[in-house]
């Protein structure tokens, strides 16, 4: 897309990040944890809810409380802590794997290294490791590093495809690389959570509140709920 074809969509999407801090407030600032730890809290959130990552996560935590045990266990144990996340067994692997490369790589179990790194040369470093896709990478950033990163999760995808934001049939790897470019500067994270809240408690996936929206007028898809 050329960039003055840009512009009607940063628009649109200005109108929308303004519609939703009006409903939801600017969320604040959140304190940039380690980035490690959002790095695993992000593998167990794939293909399950916030509560049952959380859930995992801190499971995890409790009977693991440094990433070198994660390392020294069982894989048994490990799978059996994060089960509530679901697909336990791959993520265990997963989360094992990308724990060894680090040390291997960087002596300890830190990503302080990433630091000096732009997101290009971050993506590109750890981008190619097994169960860190797109939308884990720009988590770390957002959340474990500050960045301006637009991750996509269900949520984001579906209400941006409703409100006209990302393509019909474009899918959410594809979708990270299409809306960082239109988000405005500063508004990265606002937009991203205030997107997830609507879409869990407005533009839900089933039975979506159409005639309370707040953006029912932005949006292009033709379905309504009756009132």
């Amino acid at each position: 897309m050329q960039h003055s074809e840009f512009r009607p969509l940063k628009g649109r999407i200005k109108k929308v990040l303004q519609i939703l801090e009006r409903k939801y407030g600017i969320p604040s600032d959140r304190k940039v944890n380690n980035p490690l730890d959002i790095l695993i809290q992000t593998i167990l959130s794939q293909n399950t809810n916030d509560l049952n990552r959380d859930r995992a996560f801190q499971r995890l935590k409790i009977q693991f409380p440094y990433w070198e045990n994660v390392l020294d266990a069982r894989m048994k144990a490990v799978v059996e802590a994060i089960r509530p996340a679901g697909l336990a067994n791959q993520k265990a692997k997963h989360i094992r794997e990308t724990l060894r490369w680090i040390q291997k790589h960087h002596r300890k179990l830190s990503l302080s290294f990433l630091q000096g790194m732009d997101s290009d040369e971050i993506k590109n470093t750890i981008g190619g490791l097994k169960g860190i896709g797109p939308k884990t990478i720009n988590c770390l950033l957002l959340f474990g590093m500050g960045r301006e990163a637009f991750p996509v999760d269900t949520h984001v995808l579906r209400v941006g495809k409703h409100l006209g934001l990302i393509p019909e049939r474009m899918n959410a790897e594809k979708a990270h690389q299409w809306m960082a470019p239109l988000v405005p500067r500063g508004k990265f994270l606002s937009l991203h959570l205030n997107l997830i809240r609507f879409g869990r408690s407005i533009c839900k996936a089933k039975n979506p509140q159409c005639n309370i929206c707040c953006l029912s007028k932005e949006c292009v898809t033709k379905f309504k709920t009756p009132i």
